[in-house]
């Protein structure tokens, strides 16, 4: 287990939001942190994807080549887009 030292100030926000949600505070801190987490991995992937796209490493898939590939792996049925 790893413990973290923050601001009063925080710690009181975490633990006032964590009562009115009626989860421990201890626990509620994790979910925090790993949506936290979890975004700013995803943010990283967008902006390293992004880049690649920029410098002509990947090129983008046009919407309905994507649509006739789905299709094609899962057989013909209809996807509302």
């Amino acid at each position: 287990m790893t413990y973290l030292a923050i601001p009063d100030d925080l710690g009181r926000r975490i633990k006032d939001l964590a009562k009115k949600v009626h989860i421990p505070t201890d626990m509620y801190a994790a979910q925090l942190l790993e949506e936290i987490l979890e975004d700013q991995e995803d943010y990283l992937i967008a902006l390293e994807r992004s880049e690649r796209l920029e410098k002509g490493i990947d090129k983008a898939l046009p919407f309905e080549d994507l649509i006739e590939a789905y299709e094609r792996e899962h057989g013909s049925k209809k996807m509302d887009h």
